[in-house]
């Protein structure tokens, strides 16, 4: 039927073209978001992946360094009956740590050759020298009779290397770490060492 020009037929059919055309498009549309959302998701997966290997890559450095460390002191180690040091201290360094007043002290303790293949038991104390206020004080870690005294224990045979955390207030100027080794049942240390930080 025709009226003015307009054929009935000839509309209906185009509109159920178009509407074909917009199904088409619309379910390309839903496949490319998907396919959208599926490339987001991988691409953060490799992100992550990424972040995780630049992590690991970072402690593997870090491990990396330390076993620097300790080979230039192996290599450098006295292996004869004139080094009568029973017990050392080497490597000792002291950084600040990533919170605010934390320092991480770090260190090698090695027996000497008369000691070596005997057990050495005793406990580590790091003494902090610093400046507070215009004041000197003098700060402990352990503190005495605070339950994390156990974590300062020292057991070993040959060598052992220590890694310790100590928290100080943050308006507290540190100005030298002494760090000393004491042997189970005597109060004197057995050896300290000092490090200088300002």
């Amino acid at each position: 039927m025709e009226l003015a020009g307009f054929h009935r037929g000839k509309a209906q059919q185009k509109i159920t073209a178009l509407q074909e055309k917009v199904g088409l498009l619309e379910a390309e549309n839903a496949n490319q978001a998907g396919q959208l959302a599926v490339n987001e998701r991988q691409l953060q997966m490799q992100q992550a992946a990424a972040a995780e290997v630049q992590e690991q890559l970072k402690a593997l450095q870090n491990e990396n360094g330390l076993l620097k460390e300790d080979l230039s002191f192996f290599q450098n180690l006295p292996l004869t009956e004139g080094s009568d040091a029973a017990l050392s201290i080497h490597s000792l360094k002291v950084d600040a740590g990533s919170l605010p007043g934390e320092f991480r002290c770090r260190m090698l303790l090695v027996q000497g050759v008369q000691r070596r293949g005997k057990e050495f038991e005793g406990a580590l104390q790091i003494v902090v020298n610093a400046e507070q206020g215009g004041q000197k004080v003098v700060l402990q870690f352990p503190q005495q009779g605070v339950s994390d005294a156990e974590a300062q224990r020292l057991n070993f045979r040959y060598y052992q290397r220590v890694e310790r955390t100590f928290q100080v207030p943050q308006d507290v100027h540190v100005e030298s770490v002494e760090v000393r080794v004491f042997e189970k049942g005597l109060q004197a240390p057995k050896v300290k060492q000092t490090i200088l930080l300002s």
